[in-house]
């Protein structure tokens, strides 16, 4: 079964941006540049330019197609220009495990708002129902408190600690993993 390209829930809309929506995504990350960081493995200085997302945009559009990964750009209903935020789905894993991994972030002046656990809400419905994916799971920095509380929130459950998984900014991270099976939420 083919994924749709774009969903929406009460508040927002949820799509698969074409190459040509690069300066819109380009302007999210400005806007977020220092918040992101912290959160995230070093990025190439190339990075923060409209063709980089434009060929980042291309390739997260063929992984659409092929299933292998989906990236949802967050838009509120009352205003369809702004990126408030992403959700994706990574590493997407079929046969034996049917599993995947979730990742998001948003725009630090929408948080506390509902619209993180709203957009993913919805992801988790498409996850289980359409991509008919059996566990999901969240990788987390043990510090960030905010998104823990959003995984909790949503019936995620904490399964340990990936000992030095990431390497971000010069310096090995744990990160704490959270799981969702199908039929838990």
């Amino acid at each position: 079964m083919q994924m749709k390209m774009n969903y929406e829930t009460q508040r927002l809309e949820l799509k698969v941006l074409p190459n040509t929506s690069a300066r819109q995504v380009l302007q999210f990350y400005l806007a977020n540049q220092e918040i992101f960081e912290k959160y995230e493995t070093d990025r190439p200085k190339q990075f923060y330019t409209e063709k980089y997302q434009k060929t980042l945009l291309q390739c997260e559009y063929n992984l659409t197609i092929k299933q292998s990964a989906v990236r949802f750009w967050v838009f509120r209903k009352e205003n369809i220009t702004q990126i408030i935020g992403t959700v994706s789905v990574q590493e997407i894993r079929r046969g034996s495990y049917q599993s995947c991994i979730l990742g998001y972030k948003f725009d630090h002046r929408f948080w506390r708002q509902g619209y993180a656990k709203e957009s993913l809400l919805k992801c988790i419905e498409i996850i289980f129902d359409e991509m008919k994916l059996h566990r999901i799971e969240a990788h987390v920095l043990p510090e960030n408190i905010a998104s823990k509380r959003l995984l909790l929130g949503l019936g995620f459950v904490p399964e340990g600690v990936k000992r030095q998984s990431v390497k971000f900014h010069g310096i090995w991270q744990d990160h704490e993993i959270y799981a969702l099976l199908e039929g838990e939420n």
